[in-house]
């Protein structure tokens, strides 16, 4: 368990975001009448929102490595929750200490000692290689009669039963990757969600100091963004318990609506909209509920964020009154089909490098069809992508 610390509260209920003025921005859904892509693309800075998903979030180091190799394409704030955030941590120490260059080495050098830790998601798998072309359904865990037995155990032990000593090696990877000292002087402003146990809600830490912000991001806050109750104990700060962030916003992207001066906004997708298949065993059941629940609270935020742009589109609401984000995404439903949610669990290094190579696929495709929308339009049809009917 982490040792208790003092901070500024945060308010439990994040804001509307419709609430707070901005700059003018077209609506996402209205082609600029003169596009100027060379222009504004070098210059219109991005926020990054990356969601967690265990050891998923290789896929994610594999997507931010592509972005860090564009030197036009400017980031400006990045929120996370859980992997999401570890990988937000990691990338602002690196930038700190080498910019992009100490960035990409940084997020390498993170998920290669993950990789060496075999049971840091909770679950040890041999070590096996992985060639260009493995299917990547070989590192699911279902039929892993140690993780079958794990999963049994989980239902009957709590972690302060079978773990009484609070003993927790991903503290020790995040403690070796991220130092304090180089988070708050990192140029990127970071924003990391966990979960308060008591009201459920969402409390948002920072390295910003400035109004609004609080400044109180450190591994504390990063180890309770990414606690899981059936793996950890709650990480107590200040006095109250927090468990993994993806309860309450995965990730929460309200910070970067008050917090960034951005307009444009790329969302990292690693977890499953929809699923083939209803499941039909109790294993499969809790699974599903696990990525609806986690899905949950990012999709509140998303029908909030298109009703204010519908409003804007239809002259509703003048566009310099509310921040009309142009949002974009990066995602691989089709390359990340044959993974069930037990492969989270599976931190294999071979495995974390197939992710890895299938992120840095989908940001190069991302960037050669969408790099001049930055700074002229949306890429991402919010409606379709998340709130139609059998999206």
């Amino acid at each position: 368990m982490a040792k208790t610390r003092t901070t500024p509260t945060t308010p439990a209920t994040p804001p509307s975001p419709t609430a707070r003025p901005a700059r003018a921005a077209k609506p996402a859904s209205t082609p600029a009448p003169r596009r100027r892509p060379a222009r504004a693309a070098a210059t219109a800075p991005l926020d990054l929102a990356l969601q967690g998903g265990g050891s998923h979030g290789a896929f994610t180091w594999g997507v931010l490595d592509r972005l860090l190799q564009d030197e036009s394409l400017p980031i400006a704030a990045v929120s996370g929750t859980s992997a999401g955030a570890l990988n937000a941590a990691v990338l602002a120490c690196g930038w700190a200490a080498g910019g992009r260059a100490g960035a990409r080495t940084a997020l390498a050098a993170f998920w290669h000692d993950v990789g060496g830790q075999q049971a840091c998601f909770g679950t040890a798998v041999p070590a096996m290689p992985a060639p260009a072309d493995v299917d990547l359904s070989l590192f699911n865990l279902n039929q892993n009669p140690f993780y079958a037995w794990f999963n049994g155990f989980l239902r009957l032990f709590s972690p302060q039963q079978f773990n009484p000593l609070g003993l927790d090696p991903l503290r020790r990877i995040v403690e070796r990757h991220v130092r304090p000292e180089m988070l708050m002087a990192s140029p990127l402003r970071v924003f990391v969600t966990a979960t308060q146990v008591r009201t459920g809600q969402a409390r948002v830490f920072d390295n910003v100091r400035g109004p609004g912000c609080k400044g109180d991001l450190d591994v504390p806050a990063l180890l309770a963004s990414a606690c899981l109750p059936q793996l950890f104990a709650p990480v107590m700060i200040d006095g109250e318990a927090y468990w993994d962030g993806g309860y309450s916003g995965n990730p929460a992207l309200w910070p970067l609506i008050y917090c960034s001066e951005a307009t444009d906004l790329l969302l990292v997708r690693i977890n499953a909209l929809s699923r083939p298949s209803v499941p039909d065993t109790a294993e499969e059941i809790a699974d599903r509920v696990n990525e609806i629940t986690f899905n949950a609270g990012l999709l509140g935020e998303l029908r909030a964020i298109a009703f204010v742009q519908k409003l804007v589109a239809e002259g509703r609401l003048g566009s310099g009154d509310y921040k009309n984000l142009r949002l974009h995404m990066v995602a691989d439903d089709a390359g990340l089909a044959p993974l069930g949610p037990s492969s989270k669990m599976n931190t294999n290094i071979a495995f974390l490098q197939a992710l890895h190579a299938l992120g840095l696929a989908a940001a190069d495709r991302w960037l050669a069809e969408h790099r001049a929308d930055v700074g002229v339009r949306g890429s991402l049809d919010i409606r379709k992508t998340f709130l139609a009917p059998g999206a």
